[in-house]
């Protein structure tokens, strides 16, 4: 039954995330750009997300430190580093919308 609620909330992080992008992005595409807004905003969480998990990973193989390859919540079994990466990605247009 976790596995679920970790699962929902890991997809309402997403759609939350995607939602804020997409209100940042209508409001700097003027009208005769050719892809909308949620494209850009799927777009870009994958980017953010890709990017930082890149980083990750180049951070630990550097500091060589042991990170389990996977991670085991009830019946789900998740790497760590993309998870982190994908947590990132979605608390990132929170900090963009409190900064401005």
């Amino acid at each position: 039954m976790n596995s679920w609620i970790t699962l929902l909330l890991l997809f309402l992080g997403i759609v939350c995330s995607i939602i804020f992008r997409i209100y940042r992005y209508r409001q700097i595409i003027d009208g005769e750009s050719k892809s909308s807004p949620l494209s850009l905003a799927i777009q870009e969480i994958v980017a953010v997300s890709g990017g930082v998990y890149l980083s990750l990973v180049m951070l630990t193989s550097f500091l060589k430190l042991d990170i389990p390859e996977r991670v085991s919540l009830h019946t789900i079994s998740i790497d760590p580093l993309a998870f982190t990466a994908i947590c990132l990605a979605m608390i990132q247009p929170l900090f963009y919308k409190f900064i401005k």
